[in-house]
């Protein structure tokens, strides 16, 4: 089969968290299986920086975007034989940062799309059977596909899977911009169609006019039918709950490998770790200057400081949890709050706390191969990568029991002495540090169960092979059902 993926974000050319380390790896994952899959995204200043040797220039074009016309052009790369194509205008695309203001990100977006579309064909040399679409900023492509291009015969045998990385993030505007910038005739503005509550909403467009929608954990699945977790979509959701399914995302276990990883101190494996890690262990914390001891259980935690990630659980208990004999390391950005709030506590527990307020991807690693603990208290997680990737060095996560951090990580028994991880229901930051102190006081006291838990931890499948194969199966359903084959 032909799958184009349709993104903002893709690992390595640009990507800010899950959803570009996704796009980055089921494509390559899907031709190994012998599909031709490929992406095309949107060419931002940082890639024509990085990789402007290595891009092939396609064709050009004049794009109607509302009252505006626009240059549109097509660049092609090939990234270790994944072809990518590039959707180049520099007034959209040449910017610092890949998202710049809402309102703009709206029409950048939308321009996008139609120029996505535009390309499908001769002008890509690539006709897909299926356009595998990627939250809010593809969300209009299944609506202008059937309303400019199959009801004039064009790209009759295209259909639209619609993933949902995030449902938060929706893609709203006014009604007469978004009428225009996508030459919608009125059949198209009813709640029936792209509107909801009176105003276009690009992800709900998505959902209703794709032939299947994905999420990515099938927890998070059932979640967002809910009224808690639907984000005002579980109606729709609901209704249309039969195109509806939930596959778990996989993380790259080629790269994030402790037996392989040119950035950790120390290589180790499932079988042989605990040396390699206590050297992990001991070299971060010589780095951090925090004391180093190999007994002292290291809570690690690397994140966007946002709301979504169970900072104010944190914040909240973090001054008791610090009252045990343990460390904790913090590296993220975001909230300009969150990290002043971080600061103070690591202020105030100087020998115990480090909280490193940038994004550091090398540092990253060697605290996954080098915490005892990792810290992922969730308000809600569409599935996860990060208890993936601690799990994988044998760092076991402590997780609010919620979407894909309940599908992935298997909370501790201590009838049986058995699990991948720690976990608590309830958001409740006392549930957060009781949690934490069973997880510190198995790590004392029972050091053979603490043992087989890091070891089934990072024998763990998180691998893109099971997932592709969902996805595969996915795509022949609906391909089936376009040629209407039995």
């Amino acid at each position: 089969m032909k799958i184009l993926f349709v993104s903002s974000e893709m690992n390595p050319l640009a990507a800010t968290g899950g959803l570009g380390d996704v796009v980055g790896s089921l494509p390559r994952v899907l031709r190994q299986k012998g599909h031709d899959a490929r992406v095309v995204l949107p060419l931002y200043r940082q890639i024509k920086q990085d990789y402007l040797e290595d891009l092939t220039f396609m064709r050009w074009a004049m794009i109607k975007l509302g009252w505006r016309t626009m240059y549109s052009g097509l660049f092609r790369l090939d990234l270790d034989g994944l072809p990518v194509y590039l959707i180049d205008n520099e007034f959209y695309f040449g910017h610092d940062n890949l998202y710049i203001d809402y309102s703009f990100d709206i029409e950048r977006f939308s321009f996008f799309q139609r120029a996505v579309l535009e390309t499908l064909g001769d002008e890509m040399d690539f006709e897909p059977d299926i356009l595998h679409l990627n939250d809010w900023q593809t969300g209009m492509i299944p609506v202008i596909l059937e309303a400019h291009y199959k009801s004039k015969d064009y790209h009759k045998n295209v259909n639209c899977v619609m993933t949902i990385h995030n449902l938060k993030y929706q893609g709203i505007h006014g009604r007469e911009q978004i009428q225009d910038l996508f030459d919608l005739s009125d059949d198209y503005m009813s709640e029936g169609g792209i509107l909801k509550d009176g105003v276009p909403n690009f992800l709900k467009t998505g959902i209703q006019y794709s032939n299947r929608v994905t999420t990515v954990s099938p927890n998070y699945a059932k979640e967002i039918m809910t009224d808690y977790f639907g984000e005002g979509l579980n109606g729709l959701l609901a209704a249309q709950g039969w195109k509806v399914s939930g596959i778990l995302n996989g993380i790259d276990t080629e790269s994030y490998n402790p037996e392989t990883d040119a950035e950790i101190k120390t290589n180790y494996s499932p079988n042989a770790w605990k040396r390699g890690k206590g050297s992990c262990k001991k070299a971060l914390q010589a780095e951090l200057s925090l004391a180093q001891d190999a007994k002292t259980p290291l809570f690690v935690m690397v994140t966007r400081l946002v709301e979504q990630k169970g900072l104010d659980l944190l914040l909240h208990i973090v001054d008791e949890l610090l009252e045990e004999n343990v460390q904790l390391v913090v590296l993220g950005t975001g909230n300009q709050e969150y990290e002043r709030r971080l600061a103070e506590a690591a202020g105030r527990h100087p020998d115990k706390m480090r909280a490193l307020i940038k994004f550091d991807g090398k540092l990253a690693r060697r605290m996954y191969s080098a915490g005892d603990l990792y810290l992922m208290p969730s308000l809600f997680e569409p599935c996860g990568l990060s208890q993936m990737i601690a799990m994988r060095y044998g760092t076991l996560p402590i997780v609010r029991q919620t979407g894909g951090l309940a599908d992935t990580v298997q909370a501790y028994d201590k009838f049986n002495n058995t699990g991948t991880g720690f976990g608590f229901l309830n958001i409740n930051a006392h549930e957060l540090l009781y949690t934490a102190k069973e997880a510190i006081s198995v790590y004392n006291s029972r050091p053979d169960a603490w043992n087989n838990m890091v070891q089934a931890a990072m024998l763990s499948d998180f691998s893109w092979d099971k997932s592709a194969d969902e996805y595969i199966k996915l795509y022949e359903d609906i391909v089936k059902e376009t040629y209407q084959i039995d």
